[in-house]
């Protein structure tokens, strides 16, 4: 006769993990590969695996249908793990669903997209749309303070306000939060302000060696080197119209 263990062997859990929507603007899975090719191909280790939702709002009221087998190749090639798709219409979600997408569940509040123009690169379209991954404790209205090192793979988001890292963000480390970010030491992973649409949030560091930045869904990544008067010095990251700044903090 079997008996039930006093300790269960599993449990579910509702919980809200953060994903990276990635837009697409046409259906021609050739030349998204073609564009990914030429976006990433000197950041190999950028998105180190990460998952990300295939957004096909933009495609659904067209008929065209992208090839999901060739996409998700293309993706791999510079690891990115496409584990869900969400917004396109019945033809297209049935295409994702057969290649092992299936739906995403809507973000509780995204931010509305920016006006772009025209010509624009794949990488714009990669929208910062962010659940909770490690909540705002109740006692912290508007600020989380994290005073331990971050390592390559943590994440931390500081929701609905800023956040402050006393110690090094290490590259692969990720930091992310719907006011402002101040790090007062290294800021060497991936930092990502205003992650709600807020385009007056900025990212401060003492010492600003950044893998990728990002304001209000626009970003800038290390395959565009820093200028000499904010690598590796004190800095701030801010959004001018549609432009990211970086620019030298004087520190007195």
């Amino acid at each position: 006769m079997s008996h039930l263990p006093a300790v269960p062997l599993f449990d579910l859990k509702s919980t809200a993990w953060l994903l990276t929507a990635l837009r697409l603007h046409s259906a021609d899975a050739a030349a998204l590969g073609a564009a990914l090719d030429q976006r990433f191909a000197d950041s190999p280790g950028l998105f180190d695996d990460e998952p990300l939702v295939v957004d096909l709002s933009p495609l659904r009221d067209g008929q065209a249908v992208p090839d999901f087998a060739a996409l998700l190749a293309h993706l791999a090639r510079h690891r990115m793990r496409a584990v869900a798709a969400q917004g396109g219409n019945a033809a297209q979600m049935d295409a994702a669903r057969a290649a092992g997408l299936p739906p995403a569940t809507e973000p509780e509040v995204r931010h509305e997209a920016r006006p772009e123009p025209e010509t624009r690169e794949v990488v714009r379209e990669v929208e910062v749309i962010r659940e909770v991954e490690v909540p705002v404790p109740a006692a912290a209205a508007t600020t989380l303070i994290v005073d331990k090192p971050l390592r390559s793979g943590q994440r931390v988001y500081a929701r609905g306000g800023d956040l402050v890292v006393l110690s090094v963000v290490s590259f692969g480390a990720e930091v992310i939060a719907d006011g402002s970010i101040h790090v007062y030491a290294p800021l060497r992973g991936r930092a990502i302000a205003g992650a709600r649409g807020d385009a007056d949030a900025r990212i401060f560091s003492t010492c600003m060696e950044p893998q990728l930045v990002s304001v209000a869904g626009m970003y800038r990544t290390t395959e565009t080197p820093l200028a000499d008067d904010v690598l590796g010095k004190p800095a701030q990251v801010r959004l001018e119209g549609e432009r990211l700044v970086i620019e030298p903090l004087a520190v007195s």
